[in-house]
């Protein structure tokens, strides 16, 4: 199986799909990590908060653990993707060279911007890709409800996606341990719901069998 994971910005994938994601490299299937942004950003201030460099690099580490060994980066400005013709067309272009049996991507009710317009723009550019799936990757309250309505039992894979997830060390210094703790309890709450030790669910866009 062919499989592609849309990411607004290094880390996303593994928080939200990180455990799907190994669940696929282990059965073999191959992945490509598409990561939308360079992932740099700054405060509002103007601060440097993750380099470049430094978001390619914990990628990296983290695509590694994960078993990725296709990444992509568009370059977009973090913090300023837009729902436009330009990323249509860019997700068109890598969606038709890929020819992916399946495609993760962002929840289109997501607090950050970023991921949002991703979705949208995924919906469109995957229109005739069989199976869709949107995932959540922020622990930001929303004003929408996420309906996960499809569960991928993870138990086997949930402690590598926390090491995955740890590889993003700049995110973890400046977020806490609470972040890991918050993606740890809702994937064990979502197991609880759904008799397994650890699961991921995501919103079904498309899924033909």
């Amino acid at each position: 199986m062919k499989v592609l994971a849309i990411a607004g910005h290094a880390d996303d994938i593994e928080l939200g799909a990180g455990g799907s994601i190994l669940k696929h490299t282990s059965n073999g299937d191959e992945v490509t990590l598409l990561l939308i942004t360079h992932s740099e950003y700054c405060d509002y201030n103007g601060n440097l908060i993750r380099s470049r460099a430094t978001a390619a690099e914990e990628a990296q580490a983290a695509a590694n653990i994960m078993g990725i060994k296709n990444t992509i980066c568009l370059g977009y400005e973090t913090k300023e993707v837009l729902y436009t013709v330009e990323l249509i067309e860019d997700l068109n272009r890598i969606i038709d060279d890929l020819s992916p049996d399946i495609v993760y991507t962002h929840w289109d009710g997501d607090a950050n911007q970023d991921h949002s317009a991703i979705a949208q723009a995924t919906v469109i550019a995957a229109r005739n890709i069989p199976r869709i799936l949107m995932y959540r990757s922020n622990w930001n309250p929303t004003i929408k409800d996420f309906k996960g309505n499809f569960i991928i039992d993870i138990s086997d894979h949930m402690d590598n996606k926390i090491q995955a997830i740890k590889a993003h060390k700049s995110e973890v210094l400046k977020r806490g341990p609470n972040w890991v703790e918050y993606f740890t309890n809702l994937n064990r709450n979502t197991g609880i719901e759904n008799k397994v030790s650890y699961a991921e669910d995501f919103e079904v866009v498309r899924w033909v069998i």
